[in-house]
């Protein structure tokens, strides 16, 4: 079932600690305009129904707007209203949103891969990423990304097990072991399946050599560079999905989209 202009501006809006409310607003309509809730070209409601059907101010509607103008979303004509662009840029990493996502190009073909799905003990790695004690189990799930045949990424997604999880979210801990048998990541599988997941991400950076085991997996030398791309992500801030992404060079150049100050 489609989903109405009103039906998706009326979800409440999710905001974490510190945030701007111009940011939720911003985030809400993006997330229209590149789901096509808002269709290339079309014009927006009005600063006045977006504040109603949001439940925020015209203030925080315009600052928003001037936003998504900003990084090329929207478009005003003077005198008539502000529109969807014919063409949005391309999002870089700088949204939480599923690997297979962030490193298609749009031309070649992206799959998922799933290679290993398993309960383990914690690590001192994913302990101090998900803030767990040593004690605990979690869920671990081994992907390889695909560009037309190519292995150009692996993904090892990490939740906590048990109460660690259910407790947090019930949503989660039930559709996972179903996302899990899913050819996508497990974080797409669960936006696909229960809604935005998160309310909130950090994407940390680093460059390293692949290493015998994972070099297998990408048709490359052990010595060879790669990127790692280590995400965490929170719900109602406590942080349960910890993900490493490690890249391929013949992914050729990721995007961040920067934008100025507001």
């Amino acid at each position: 079932m489609t989903m109405t202009v009103d039906q998706f501006l009326e979800r409440d809006l999710t905001t974490t600690v510190g945030q701007p409310l111009r940011v939720a607003v911003y985030s809400r309509i993006a997330e229209g305009i590149r789901g096509h809730v808002f269709p290339l070209g079309s014009a927006l409601p009005r600063e006045t129904e977006l504040g109603a059907s949001l439940g925020v101010s015209r203030t925080v509607v315009r600052e928003a707007l001037m936003l998504l103008e900003e990084d090329g979303l929207i478009v005003t004509r003077r005198g008539i209203g502000r529109f969807v662009a014919t063409s949005i840029p391309r999002v870089g990493l700088e949204e939480l949103r599923p690997f297979e996502q962030a490193l298609s190009d749009g031309d070649r073909a992206v799959s998922v891969r799933p290679v290993e799905f398993t309960m383990q003990p914690t690590t001192d790695f994913v302990s101090n990423k998900l803030a767990l004690d040593l004690a605990a189990n979690t869920w671990f799930r081994e992907s390889v990304i695909e560009q037309d045949g190519e292995p150009i990424a692996i993904v090892q997604e990490h939740f906590p097990a048990g109460r660690y999880l259910s407790d947090v979210s019930p949503a989660i801990a039930e559709n996972l072991q179903a996302a899990a048998e899913a050819p996508a990541t497990l974080l797409a599988e669960l936006i696909e399946r229960i809604g935005p997941v998160f309310g909130s991400g950090v994407c940390q950076i680093a460059v390293n050599v692949a290493g015998s085991s994972r070099a297998k997996l990408l048709d490359l030398g052990a010595n060879d560079p790669v990127l790692i791309l280590t995400q965490t992500a929170e719900l109602d801030g406590t942080p349960i999905y910890l993900a490493k992404c490690i890249v391929s060079s013949r992914v050729g150049h990721l995007s961040v989209v920067q934008a100025s100050q507001a």
